[in-house]
């Protein structure tokens, strides 16, 4: 009788270990994502601020003077 319920409880934290496991792998990924989409916007933006700064003066909100 106390095996069953044992094995029940082993086999239900296996499966939640297993699920929990997932989860974070899956969260991990999100991360990566969005870590690499952000990098790339500021190197976008980046590089756009070098092209204005050769083109000419840049004002503080990010137009070019004169």
């Amino acid at each position: 009788m106390v095996k069953p319920l044992v094995r029940g409880i082993i086999k239900t934290s296996v499966g939640l270990t297993l699920e929990v496991r997932r989860a974070a792998i899956e969260a991990g990924e999100e991360i990566q994502d969005l870590t690499a989409e952000v990098a790339a916007e500021k190197l976008a933006s980046s590089a756009r601020m070098r092209r204005v700064k050769a083109d000419g003066e840049v004002t503080a909100q990010g137009a070019t003077a004169g």
